[in-house]
């Protein structure tokens, strides 16, 4: 039976990633349902395993071993009330900040609750018994596989994170049988970096992603910019970064080609800063590895590719990095050459949230403030810039339509002499719009709502609702409600609140209106700007743009997707593997 080891992965990764931390010592308590871990390592010589019949003493035991050796240690037991017997131990552990690792093997959660033996609920636990509980999933699949590898690293680190104490990891088992001969997989180990650590090599060609974030000083944007020029490095933005150091690239427009292999602008380390982001097509600019800087120091594995969580403001871990070399920009330059040739070959788009975007960004007046709403209206803008001197930002923390306008008239409040504008769909405009009325809006308010009768987001060519054509409408994109597109009913209410109202259904009357709608400084009455558009026409506008720098290889391949369906090409596929 030596080195034989169980099949059930979510143990293996288990035992791979207590290997890749270093951590040696277990302290067994018999069982059925940790069978498969404890009979993998028993003979495993990396592993220093003691044997403890009655659980409550195991768990001290493996408290005055880690105390003495200053090490982690585990402690494996099975169902039933076992668990229970580690309490005492735990609560010592935990008031003392011992690293404790209480792994609890059971059945599989889906039969609590269903009168099988053995089988108890562990999904809460005691405030002073653990820093951290953790549930494994059975892994089926790739995200069953992601999701264990990303629990046993944050548990394993929280056992040393903020002073130490004890973690919980609860681990389901399917009493799999036999055992094999295996390797264990080399799973990814994520570590934890901070002030007192030695900080690793960064090498390669580096990027750093900017989600959602808060202003930026003088000062942060700078060091940016110093740890940019000595590292080659460039900054992926969108209107929600709040970065507009030198290098900035706004690479959306060349990220969301659907025929154009982008993989050669891709770096080797993703620096990832900020909160959640709004511009999906960005997120697919991942290197082979990514690191994570933040003061909360937590595991927010967002590319899957995450290595080193920076637990340190984003300005000391920039200066730790700023290179001792001459300043260069190559990396830069070609990203800016790619994106300003794709912006050229943008064609006429039908009219639009993109068209709109494209012809009207640039006249946002300089120092005002930009909120846009989610999905349709953050990604068409983000295709293009906005002067430097306006602030622009978006709801992609709870992503949700709910509160555009309140939180655009809660910033407006702050600086009455700012132009602030709120750029949104008609539906996130109805679900808001009774803030319109609080009697606290000013002046310096302007409302751009593009009306085009549902949720078109649920239209687009490239949504998976796009299957339903336009029977998606009914309930999906929720078409036909608010008046259905009615051209009195937002004009009478915004001028009945006092709203300058002015609306357009074409072009030239967008270009003829959007003069007055733009124009400096605050004026006598608040705005508001109604445009109608077509779903059909914005999902026009949205595949025009995806594909104006096409590779041909790519192009085939988009084509037969769209000519086979995602079933034709499973099928495809299936076929070729056998």
């Amino acid at each position: 039976m030596n080195n034989m080891i169980t099949k059930e992965k979510n143990v293996k990764i288990l035992i791979s990633l207590l290997k890749a931390h270093g951590i040696r010592n277990v302290v067994s308590s018999p069982g059925a349902t940790n069978v498969a871990f404890i009979g993998s390592i028993q003979n495993d010589p990396f592993f220093k395993v003691y044997s403890s019949v009655d659980e409550r003493s195991a768990a001290y035991i493996a408290c005055g071993l880690a105390e003495e050796s200053g090490e982690p240690v585990v402690i494996s037991c099975t169902g039933a009330t076992a668990s229970r017997n580690y309490l005492p131990g735990l609560t010592e552990a935990y008031y003392r900040k011992l690293p404790i690792l209480a792994v609890t093997s059971s059945q599989a959660t889906m039969r609590v609750g269903h009168h099988i033996a053995q089988v108890i609920d562990r999904s809460l636990i005691q405030n002073d018994i653990a820093k951290l509980s953790v549930e494994l999933p059975i892994v089926k699949d790739a995200d069953d596989y992601w999701d264990c590898e990303i629990k046993i690293n944050k548990a394993i680190l929280e056992l040393s994170r903020h002073g130490g104490g004890p973690v919980h990891i609860n681990l389901p088992t399917t009493y799999t049988l036999p055992f094999e001969k295996a390797e264990l997989p080399d799973c990814r180990q994520i570590t934890r970096i901070d002030s007192t650590s030695q900080l690793p090599e960064l090498s390669g060609r580096i990027a750093v992603f900017i989600g959602a974030h808060k202003k930026w000083s003088i000062e942060e944007t700078e060091v940016l910019d110093q740890f940019c020029a000595t590292n080659d490095a460039v900054v992926f933005c969108d209107h929600t970064s709040g970065y507009h150091g030198k290098y900035r690239v706004q690479f959306s427009l060349v990220a969301s080609q659907d025929c154009f292999d982008f993989s050669v602008f891709k770096p080797d380390v993703l620096i990832h800063i900020g909160e959640v982001s709004g511009d999906y097509a960005s997120l697919k600019m991942f290197g082979s590895e990514v690191w994570r800087v933040n003061p909360d120091g937590e595991i927010r594995d967002t590319f899957r590719k995450l290595k080193h969580v920076f637990e340190m403001q984003e300005i000391d871990f920039f200066r730790s990095y700023i290179a001792d070399n001459e300043a260069c920009q190559n990396y830069y330059d070609s990203c800016q050459q790619i994106l300003q040739s794709a912006k050229q070959l943008v064609p006429e788009l039908p009219l639009s949230n993109i068209w709109l975007a494209k012809n009207l960004a640039h006249k946002i007046p300089k120092n005002s403030f930009v909120h846009f709403g989610i999905l349709n209206s953050l990604r068409s803008w983000n295709f293009f810039d906005i002067d430097k001197s306006v602030d622009t930002t978006s709801n992609v923390g709870g992503f949700g339509i709910d509160g555009v306008l309140s939180t655009l008239v809660g910033s407006s409040l702050v600086n009455p002499e700012k132009l602030y504008f709120c750029i949104l769909g008609d539906l996130a405009f109805f679900y808001d719009m009774n803030v319109t009325g609080n009697r606290n809006v000013q002046n310096n308010v302007r409302i751009l709502i593009i009306n085009n009768g549902k949720g078109t987001e649920f239209r687009q060519y490239n949504h998976n609702a796009a299957y339903f054509g336009e029977s998606a409408d009914q309930h999906i994109a929720a078409a036909g409600h608010y008046g259905n597109k009615s051209k009195t009913l937002v004009k009478d209410y915004a001028q009945n609140l006092g709203f300058e109202y002015m609306t357009a259904s074409t072009k030239e009357e967008v270009k003829s209106v959007s003069e007055r709608f733009f124009v400096e400084g605050v004026t006598d009455k608040p705005m508001v700007f109604e445009v109608f558009t077509d779903s059909d026409e914005e999902s026009l506008a949205l595949e025009t743009i995806r594909n104006v720098v096409v590779d041909k290889g790519d192009r085939m391949k988009s084509t037969a997707k769209k000519l086979l369906g995602r079933k034709g090409i499973k099928a495809i596929k299936k076929v070729l593997r056998n």
